[in-house]
C-alpha cells in the first residue's frame, strides 16, 4: 500500500495541544498561537490545550511531559524558541523526549522556508517527532513560519502520521 492509499485512512478530527514558548507573549498578543488555533479549527480539528510558557528548559520539559500524559491529546505543537539565540531552547527541551524523530519535517520545512525568507532558513531548527504515540512539532514563532508549517506540512500529514503510529 502506497502513501496515497495510506492517506485514505488518515485521522480527520485531531485533538491538539498548542504551547507557545515566549518570555513576552500573552494570550492577547500571541499572534502565532492564535493563528495555529484558527487554522486547526477551520480544518475541523480540536484544541484541547493552549498555553504560553516561559523560555525555561525545566518548565518546557515539565509541560511537555504533562501534555504527553493526557489521553485525549494526539498532537502537540510548540511554537517559538527554535532559532539560534541564547534564549532559544525549545529544541533542547523537547528533543530528549522524542522517541522517533521525523527528520524530514525539519528538512522540508527549511526547504520551503528558503522560498520565503532565503538563506536565513538555515537558522531554523524546526523538528518533528513521536513520543508516547503522540506527534510533536516544534516550529518557529513567526506568523509566516506558522502558516507555512501548518498549511504545507502539519495539516497535510498529521492525520496520516497518527494512523501510522496507531496501526
Amino acid at each position: 500500500m502506497g502513501a496515497h492509499e495510506h492517506k485514505k485512512h488518515s485521522i480527520k478530527n485531531i485533538n491538539f495541544a498548542i504551547v507557545t514558548i515566549s518570555d513576552t507573549r500573552t494570550k492577547q498578543n500571541d499572534l502565532s498561537g492564535i493563528l495555529i488555533q484558527e487554522i486547526l479549527k477551520n480544518n475541523g480539528h480540536n484544541i484541547n490545550h493552549y498555553e504560553i510558557i516561559k523560555d525555561d528548559k525545566k518548565e518546557i520539559m515539565s509541560k511537555a511531559k504533562n501534555i504527553l500524559s493526557i489521553d485525549d491529546i494526539q498532537a502537540i505543537i510548540f511554537t517559538g524558541g527554535t532559532g539560534i539565540s541564547s534564549r532559544d531552547i525549545t529544541i533542547e527541551s523537547i528533543k530528549p523526549l522524542i522517541q522517533k524523530e521525523l527528520p524530514g519535517f525539519g528538512e522540508i520545512f527549511r526547504m520551503l522556508s528558503m522560498d520565503e525568507i532565503g538563506s536565513a532558513a538555515i537558522m531554523s531548527r524546526a523538528i518533528g517527532g513521536i513520543a508516547d504515540d503522540k506527534i510533536i512539532f516544534c516550529i518557529p514563532g513567526s506568523k509566516g513560519a506558522v502558516k507555512l508549517a501548518m498549511e504545507q506540512l502539519i495539516l497535510k500529514e498529521c492525520g496520516h502520521m497518527l494512523w501510522e503510529i496507531n496501526r
